[in-house]
């Protein structure tokens, strides 16, 4: 075991982490800062209003991010969950996803700020989440949006969260998901970083997510390995073999040089044996969390999440 693999380094790296990124967020004129990622894709307004979601684990306060004429005619809404390892809330790294997707694919979105590990290991961040989304489902004409055609997506530890509430929604009954985005996730925490290394393709760099920050983020998330092969933290796992069938459709998206890639793919795979998997789309020469230093590839998945999202929520869609 490494030293990284033990729980109580792990939750000190961890905090530092958090603390490096709070500071990087306040830092005017930095690349990691709040008014950074708010720059970002310029030609998105951003008309945004604040809300606390109320959760038995804790409140979740989320923006929400309203599309091009307001919510008049109550539109579909997206709930997103950023990425950051479970350990990290960052929520503002995704603000210009959410404005792109608010016009392009003429849905309210949600933008969680969920609870992050150490403080809040599994299971509290995907019971959250589906809490947040079975809320989002139900206040829908009161917020004014239509909860009845909804759609959930996240990046990386989002993309995480977003497949674990899909697999509650399946096995609780709801809320009905029209679609489910997932976006470079992480779908297998039970196998080791250091094997998943192995599988990643021949001659390609040192990828984005080294073993070591997956050991942090892994371990502070999930301290027991015993209950890293659990539905909800690694579908993807062979251990996992109940049937999926009826779970919200899925778009997945991999980075071609991504640490997560296999797993994803093999999620995908099971997907679509279940008859679930709307498009996996490959983004080649990328790897992970390419869309937030790469503008023009984040507007090309971007677009195709607007599109999947959009004809999910329309009106006629069954």
């Amino acid at each position: 075991m490494s030293l990284l693999a033990r729980p109580a380094v792990a939750a000190r790296a961890a905090r530092t982490m958090q603390g490096l990124t709070r500071l990087a967020s306040r830092r005017p004129g930095g690349s990691g800062s709040t008014a950074a990622w708010q720059a970002r894709l310029p030609e998105y307004p951003r008309d945004t209003r604040a809300l606390t979601v109320p959760t038995t684990v804790a409140p979740a306060p989320v923006t929400v991010y309203l599309p091009p004429g307001g919510t008049a005619t109550r539109p579909p809404v997206h709930v997103n969950f950023h990425g950051g390892g479970y350990v990290v809330s960052m929520p503002e790294i995704d603000d210009a996803l959410c404005r792109f997707l608010a016009a392009e694919a003429g849905v309210v979105v949600v933008n969680v700020k969920y609870v992050v590990a150490p403080q809040h290991p599994f299971p509290a961040p995907p019971a959250q989440a589906y809490e947040v989304v079975s809320w989002v489902a139900e206040h829908g004409a009161e917020q004014g949006w239509d909860g009845g055609r909804l759609t959930v997506g996240g990046q990386s530890a989002g993309g995480g969260l977003t497949a674990a509430v899909a697999r509650q929604a399946l096995e609780r009954g709801g809320p009905r998901i029209a679609l489910q985005v997932l976006h470079y996730p992480p779908l297998d925490l039970a196998t080791g970083a250091k094997d998943k290394a192995r599988d990643t393709k021949p001659g390609a760099a040192k990828p984005v997510l080294r073993p070591w920050m997956a050991a942090v983020f892994d371990t502070s998330y999930v301290p027991d390995p015993r209950e890293r092969a659990h539905p909800l933290v690694s579908p993807a796992h062979p251990s996992d073999t109940a049937d999926l069938t009826g779970i919200a459709p899925a778009l997945v998206i991999t980075a071609e040089h991504d640490l997560l890639r296999a797993e994803a793919t093999r999620y995908a795979e099971r997907l679509r044996t279940a008859g679930a998997l709307v498009e996996h789309h490959e983004v080649a020469g990328a790897d992970h969390g390419y869309d937030t230093n790469d503008d023009e590839k984040a507007r090309t998945g971007y677009a195709l999440m607007a599109r999947h999202i959009r004809g999910a929520t329309a009106p006629d869609a069954s």
